[in-house]
């Protein structure tokens, strides 16, 4: 059964307020239609497929819930929770970086960091999805209920599921509210004078796509950088391209999440270990959303890729490479070409390339976009040392945006 909750706030006359109240579902099965009715139908990382899979597939130490909010018997809003352990020196990939550093200081500064790394190390309730960049955790109607309402009944209802789960004796300190979009920050702020801490970690690297065909990208770029691309595909030589079906990924499944694993090992800052069925459910639940190709060489799997067409929009999700093949062959940069080339075959808007890796994405034309995250520690006085403790966790890439297209050439690097 559902928790449900009623407040109330004047919508209309004072005498006659509508009552908005919230209910939280342990699955979104159990959401049901109501969830249907009060998530956007232009976004697949809100629909019931999705979620099942994820719910079905969970990375390690994930637990799930949802929100779904009323205005009298109306559903205006939903949220997806999930409850992650999170411990800072299992999540900063940098600390585990094998061989001896070559500098005292560096080698010092590391030992520091792990030792407050570890001591942030709790169950934390996460208002948006982990396995996801953008703005995937709340959604309210606007015709409906405002934005200020919306965030000031979500902070709310946040704040209650962590009291159900303290009586279930699973203790979360801390709240995070994951991926607010610059248009929304004013939304931000209202968690701000909620006591919650704003902070950026790492943009979102999207392009957008207003081209005919793959020859038309092409040809708009800098010579530099078209000969650069023409470069990368010759690289691909002896490796053969293939897409995947559902029998080849379950067979492949082992060396699929071992390249996976040597590359999320040392993506910087990594709070989820994929699950190793996850993929596998995608193609069978989401099969003309959801498809992976794969690179050959002699035979054996060098690389994949993952992408899930989002309506208008294409995600650029897992992927994986052979690092040992990764310069010779330009694994990474061909798989970035490859995602475009299937974008603008598939008449996407834009291209979402997610976090890490900003400067190559850069380079073929993705632009950072900002993202917005807000985090509260539930202890007031442990909560004045939250930005500080952020400022020193969160992990930073020195990174030149590149500027490959010729109307750009003025600033092209």
């Amino acid at each position: 059964m559902p928790i449900v909750v009623t407040n109330t706030q004047s919508t209309g006359t004072a005498a006659a307020p509508e009552k908005i109240r919230y209910s939280f579902f342990r699955s979104v099965e159990a959401a049901g239609q109501d969830w249907d009715a009060a998530t956007p139908a232009n976004d697949l990382f809100f629909q019931r497929p999705y979620l099942s899979v994820l719910e079905r597939n969970p990375p390690q130490g994930m637990r799930f819930g949802y929100l779904v909010f009323y205005k009298g018997e109306s559903p205006v809003g939903a949220a997806i929770c999930q409850i992650k352990y999170f411990k800072g020196d299992d999540n900063i990939a940098e600390l585990d970086s094998p061989g001896k550093d070559p500098c005292f200081f560096s080698a010092w500064g590391k030992w520091i960091k792990r030792r407050v790394a570890s001591m942030a190390a709790a169950d934390i309730l996460i208002c948006g999805n982990m396995l996801l960049t953008g703005a995937h955790g709340y959604w309210f109607d606007s015709r409906k209920i405002s934005a200020r309402e919306g965030v000031e009944i979500l902070e709310k209802a946040l704040n209650e599921v962590v009291e159900l789960m303290a009586r279930e004796r699973v203790k979360m300190p801390a709240i995070l509210v994951k991926d607010v979009a610059p248009e929304n920050r004013e939304q931000g702020q209202t968690l701000v004078q909620k006591g919650f801490v704003e902070f950026d970690i790492q943009p979102n690297m999207v392009m957008p796509l207003e081209y005919g065909d793959f020859e038309e990208y092409l040809s708009a770029m800098s010579t530099k950088y078209r000969t650069r691309a023409k470069r990368a595909f010759k690289k691909l030589n002896g490796i053969e391209k293939k897409e995947l079906s559902l029998a080849d990924i379950s067979r492949e499944l082992p060396r699929i999440y071992s390249l996976y694993r040597e590359v999320a090992k040392n993506a910087g800052f990594n709070m989820v270990d994929l699950n190793e069925n996850y993929l596998v459910a995608l193609k069978h639940d989401l099969p003309d959303d959801f498809r992976m190709f794969a690179y050959y060489l002699n035979g054996e799997m060098v690389a994949f890729y993952t992408i899930i067409k989002n309506h208008e929009e294409l995600e650029a999700h897992f992927l994986g490479y052979d690092k040992e093949h990764n310069h010779d062959k330009q694994l990474y940069l061909n798989i970035l070409y490859d995602i475009i080339r299937i974008g603008i075959e598939g008449n996407c808007s834009s291209i979402v390339f997610a976090r890490t890796a900003l400067e190559i994405k850069s380079s073929v034309g993705a632009v950072s976009h900002d993202l917005w995250c807000y985090l509260r520690h539930q202890n007031p006085i442990a909560n004045k040392f939250t930005a500080t403790l952020l400022d020193y966790l969160k992990p930073v890439e020195e990174w030149h945006p590149r500027h490959p297209f010729k109307e750009e050439s003025g600033a092209n690097s």
